[in-house]
């Protein structure tokens, strides 16, 4: 077996980072749970208006939208007032947006969640000049996705799954569709793979002029249906059944559709597409007989837009793009449609650049270009031709804000080294920048973007920075280690508060390990890791292979077999902290949730006992369990992978696994199902490994709620420090 080498490099925070806080209060897990270390951060969702001077907000109390100046933070003029506004039959409101006249704002209330981002609410229709608010809908029921008309003289909502038009001029609704139906049939809106995979919950889309409405219908009937018992507090539990397609099974067919406003004709748009592929974004262009639609296979491999006409229903191919593994759908929300063409953000030379294409899908320009990758493609001005977007240019660690011009010309926007993130007002002349690294709580700031000065801060944390000055704790440091196989991967590591070289001490490993997700960041955050560390356990974090902004190559060697060579990754690290004088390598766990789950059932089973202690929460525990979109993007189907499947499934591993277990699931987790810990559960008795589980009752994906986080850390901390 070839030496494994560990080399610790330089940190790539500043020196000063380094080493503990001196303050001399201990954190204690309760605190952390509590959210006392959780840094601020929002300052009231700022929201630019077209002229780029002004943005709005809610006031605190949440009963008023306020209009305020960029430049001066000041107040200009009060848009809304639940206290004052006639027929206003409340107090406070939960969101709102604005016509792009100004004529009309819909505010609402009463917001129930359906899943992770959609849900229904009490919409309301504030009408400004008459400043008097009435229900969107004649019917008064809490509606979904209400999209402004662009020129604000209408507003389309979805109801009970059909799309409902609302006109301001006559006061009187329109029911657009009349064919929606519970788990049967969508109409605008999206099913449950859409909506967590590719982060969609509205498909409409108003033409330019007005004119037209176009919308994708979902016909989910055929897509086998979950069943998930809720235990709620009644003598016998009740069942909530919705569409999940797993790997290789039938997902929705989606087609589009043309509503005609003045004729209230619906028409079918012909648009080239496989039976079971994906349409997971329409928009139009600047031109109203142009609707792009964009399509991917179901291999998620080539990706197209089209060009519909919404009239005559003929379609047009602008842009293909195959891809040896698969077509990053993030990117889609970056396709901004200019009255010059449109920008795309690919990866055809190994990293995520930007490029401008023609209105004809001609390609213009690469924008930008390195061995790094852009991680946000901010906008485009179309006056000055210049682009704003983030990267991770200067190292995969960290995340900076800067403009490029026409000349290719790059300036950097934010100085300071972390990670920063920045939304600009629509003339692109300020952006309010968010600013944090490892060890500093994030500061949130208005910059003018000509001088880069900072007009004022909206929130610094003073707060927080000085209650962490009051705790004694370790702080993160970042280094790269090489792995036996001869990978160099980034990580962190967070030491006791009074850390003895002398002393071997045990490592907690914390990793996720997903596609593309990054946990060494430069950014702040104080969570578990510092209550390990005060009770005397090392952890650890490390991104293995298939982690982001390392280019596409990192990024997408672990397609068709995900999970080998990120286990593989996790146990080598492992393995190479041990040689660490003061690492003892026998008293070594890994933990994760959601894919860290998974990984960390992988790693146990892969690891020959390299780990002594393992926390699983939430885990998949065989791809054949998970959904479509998500698992096919990166192993294909169970049928045409088979081998693959095999190869990354715990389920089919447990008879290797070694080291003491605890296994977590809460019963109502819509997204990773209960049943896949509990198939897990199964084959580890059957296989007779010993291993310990705990259940929370009703619990979705993300385990919350009451008291529960706070039992839920305090289980696996416990775990931790009687098996290690």
């Amino acid at each position: 077996m070839n030496k494994i080498n560990a080399i610790i490099l330089a940190t790539l925070v500043s020196a000063g980072t380094a080493g503990a806080q001196t303050g001399d209060k201990s954190v204690s897990l309760k605190e952390i749970t509590d959210g006392m270390f959780r840094q601020k951060t929002a300052v009231g969702e700022m929201r630019s208006l077209p002229d780029g001077e002004h943005y709005t907000a809610m006031n605190a109390d949440r009963n008023m939208i306020v209009k305020y100046s960029y430049r001066t933070g000041k107040a200009v003029d009060t848009l809304f007032n639940a206290t004052t506004a006639r027929e206003c039959e409340f107090t406070k409101f939960d969101g709102y947006t604005i016509s792009s006249t100004g004529h009309h704002i819909l505010v609402w209330r009463e917001t129930e969640p359906i899943y992770r981002r959609s849900y229904k609410a009490a919409v309301y229709d504030y009408d400004v000049r008459r400043n008097y608010i009435k229900p969107i809908t004649d019917s008064k029921e809490k509606v979904m996705i209400p999209t402004f008309s662009p020129d604000g003289r209408m507003c389309a909502f979805v109801k009970d799954n059909n799309i409902w038009i609302r006109k301001f001029d006559f006061d009187t609704e329109v029911q657009v569709t009349k064919d929606g139906a519970l788990n049967k049939i969508l109409n605008g809106t999206t099913d449950w793979v859409y909506e967590e995979e590719f982060a969609v919950t509205n498909l409409m889309a108003w033409s330019p002029d007005s004119e037209c409405l176009a919308y994708v219908r979902t016909d989910e009937t055929e897509v086998p249906e979950y069943s998930m018992q809720v235990y709620g507090d009644g003598l016998y539990p009740s069942y909530y059944n919705f569409k999940y397609p797993k790997a290789g099974q039938k997902n929705s067919t989606v087609s589009v559709k043309a509503y005609s406003v003045q004729t209230r004709d619906t028409k079918h748009l012909d648009v080239p597409m496989d039976g079971d592929g994906y349409i997971p974004r329409i928009t139009f262009t600047r031109n109203a007989s142009q609707l792009a639609v964009m399509t991917l296979n179901r291999h998620q491999n080539i990706f197209n837009i089209y060009y519909v006409n919404p009239k005559s229903g003929v379609s047009r191919l602008i842009l293909r793009e195959e891809n040896e593994c698969y077509v990053d759908s993030e990117w889609l929300s970056s396709i901004h449609f200019l009255s010059n063409g449109f920008t795309y953000v690919s990866e055809q030379d190994g990293y995520a650049h930007i490029y401008l294409y023609s209105p004809t899908g001609v390609l213009q320009k690469q924008i930008t270009q390195g061995n790094w990758d852009v991680t946000r493609l901010i906008g485009y001005d179309e006056a000055t031709k210049n682009t704003y977007y983030e990267s991770a240019e200067e190292s995969p660690l960290r995340r900076a804000v800067y403009k490029i011009d026409a000349k290719g010309v790059k300036t950097r926007l934010t100085p300071e080294e972390g990670t920063n993130s920045a939304a600009f007002s629509a003339n692109y002349a300020y952006f309010v920048n968010r600013y944090s690294n490892a060890n500093t709580p994030m500061k949130i700031t208005v910059n003018e973007t000509k001088s880069r000065k900072v007009l004022r801060t909206l929130q610094d944390n003073a707060e927080l920075r000085e209650r962490l000055a009051q705790y004694r704790f370790g702080k993160k440091e970042f280094f790269t280690l090489t792995t036996k196989s001869g990978f160099e991967l980034n990580a962190w590591m967070v030491k006791p508060a009074n850390f003895d070289e002398s002393k071997k001490y045990p490592v907690m490993m914390t990793q996720y390990s997903g596609p593309n997700s990054q946990q060494v960041l430069d950014s702040y955050s104080f969570d578990w890791e510092q209550y390990l560390a005060a009770n005397g356990i090392i952890v650890v974090c490390v991104d293995g292979r298939g982690t982001g902004a390392r280019g596409e190559a990192f990024r997408k060697c672990t397609y068709l077999r995900m999970g080998e060579k990120e286990s593989q990754d996790q146990v080598e690290a492992a393995q190479a902290l041990g040689q660490y004088p003061y690492v003892d390598a026998g008293r070594m766990a890994i933990w994760g949730w959601s894919f860290g789950g998974y990984n960390t059932l992988m790693a146990l089973s892969v690891g020959h006992g390299t780990f002594k202690v393992g926390i699983a929460v939430a885990p998949p525990t065989d791809w054949k369990y998970y959904d479509t979109v998500y698992t096919e993007r990166y192993m294909r189907t169970p049928q045409e992978n088979f081998d693959g499947y095999a190869a990354t499934s715990p389920l089919k591993k447990v008879k290797n696994l070694e080291g003491k277990l605890l296994l977590i699931h809460g019963t109502a987790d819509d997204n990773v199902h209960f049943m896949q810990s509990m198939e897990y559960a199964e084959a580890l008795v059957q296989a007779g490994k010993q291993f310990d589980m705990h259940v929370y009752k009703d619990r979705n994906h993300g385990i919350s709620g009451g008291n529960t986080r706070y039992h839920l850390y305090t289980k696996m901390s416990n775990y931790l420090f009687e098996n290690l």
